[in-house]
């Protein structure tokens, strides 16, 4: 496993998996299933599924639906969507998902993240800090469920999720996600400055150079949707990982390799 690891990540609404820009305009891409037993073929060390109805339509997680999925993963699965309980987090466990992101029960109340912790260890538990850009250049925290931002500072967000007990911090640039027009290297240093937990950096993703930034800026991980499920100036379906051979040159050589 590569040091700095690059990680699939799977939106799925109404049990199919679709894709995402800024946030918005869902785009089918296909079975979730299908795209799983694709990455277990290209030995992927790691894939994080988003429920992105769950949380914004009040329910809890569909638990026969991530079984389904979870049992063909070959790989550590991170979950997030419609968490708001330990026993809920429990129960996904039991599914099969080794960690679960969560954020709109976070934003209400940390005590979760702690009490997730505690059940099932720090590294079990993610939480997802959404930040958006507003005209001015300001970073603003961003709530996914509620589709707007919130009056809170995200960088105090962030720290006080990590205090709670946070193993992960997955960091989405919203005005970025899905557009893969590159990653928001100011925010993932300003995020990652004095963070003590790895940082997954997402959104903007769409081209190897950019994943190499995004660890030039702090990331200890990055996470990639559109760059793995759309190929070429059309965003033509295509589920796809790079190689790792691509992936050794790239982060541990240092080497250019072909866009």
């Amino acid at each position: 496993m590569l040091q700095h690891r690059v990680i699939p990540c799977l939106l799925i609404e109404q049990r199919a998996l679709v894709k995402t820009e800024r946030f918005a305009n869902p785009k089918y891409v296909g079975d979730p299933v299908n795209a799983v037993r694709i990455f277990n073929d290209k030995e992927v060390d790691e894939l994080i599924v988003l429920d992105i109805a769950a949380s914004r339509e009040g329910r809890e997680p569909d638990y026969a639906f991530v079984e389904d999925f979870a049992s063909e993963c070959f790989m550590p699965l991170c979950y997030g969507g419609g968490v708001r309980t330990v026993e809920q987090a429990t129960r996904l466990f039991a599914a099969g998902v080794e960690k679960v992101s969560v954020q709109t029960a976070a934003l209400a109340d940390l005590d979760l993240v702690a009490a997730i912790a505690a059940r099932g260890g720090r590294q079990s538990v993610v939480v997802s800090v959404d930040v958006t850009e507003n005209r001015l250049g300001r970073y603003r925290l961003y709530s996914a469920a509620a589709r707007r931002t919130v009056d809170r500072d995200w960088q105090a967000f962030l720290r006080g999720a990590i205090d709670a007990g946070a193993g992960e911090i997955l960091l989405t640039a919203v005005h970025r996600e899905g557009t893969m027009r590159g990653v928001d290297q100011a925010l993932i240093r300003a995020a990652s400055a004095g963070c003590p937990v790895p940082l997954i950096a997402n959104g903007g993703v769409g081209r190897l150079a950019d994943i190499r930034q995004a660890v030039a800026a702090g990331a200890q991980a990055v996470a990639a949707g559109a760059f793995c499920v759309f190929h070429g100036p059309h965003r033509a379906v295509l589920i796809t990982y790079p190689d790792y051979r691509e992936l050794t040159a790239l982060l541990v050589d240092g080497v250019a390799v072909p866009q």
